[in-house]
């Protein structure tokens, strides 16, 4: 699967030029077969250096850089690799996601709060 679609690497890159900013995740990628979440809001300007919440679910998420090549060259078995989630839609800027992740202790925990309260408005 192609993690940056064109759209998506054009809104990383524009969040990019304020990297203090609270920007909202541009995209979900996941391990299909068990642990890892990451949630990208930008771009580096290397093209390959992602910034967001990357969790491996142990327990505590983190805010910090990741990378996309290395993202995109796991083999988590089964011949799959890491997966972008085609679904994902969120109004919840990083700092949300990163303040419920760690008080529920895991960005698929962060979810489903965010999910519930974005619906009830």
């Amino acid at each position: 699967m192609i993690l940056l679609t064109p759209e998506l690497r054009t809104q990383l890159v524009a969040n990019a030029a304020d990297p203090q900013g609270d920007h909202v995740p541009v995209a979900k990628f996941f391990n299909p077969l068990g642990p890892g979440v990451w949630l990208p809001t930008f771009l580096h300007e290397d093209g390959q250096t992602l910034f967001g919440i990357g969790d491996l679910e142990i327990g505590c998420p983190e805010y910090g850089a990741f990378s996309l090549a290395e993202l995109q060259s796991l083999d988590v078995g089964l011949g799959l690799g890491i997966e972008r989630d085609i679904l994902f839609e969120t109004t919840a800027p990083i700092s949300v996601w990163l303040d419920i992740a760690n008080e529920v202790g895991s960005i698929r925990g962060a979810e489903r709060v965010i999910v519930r309260r974005e619906r009830e408005g």
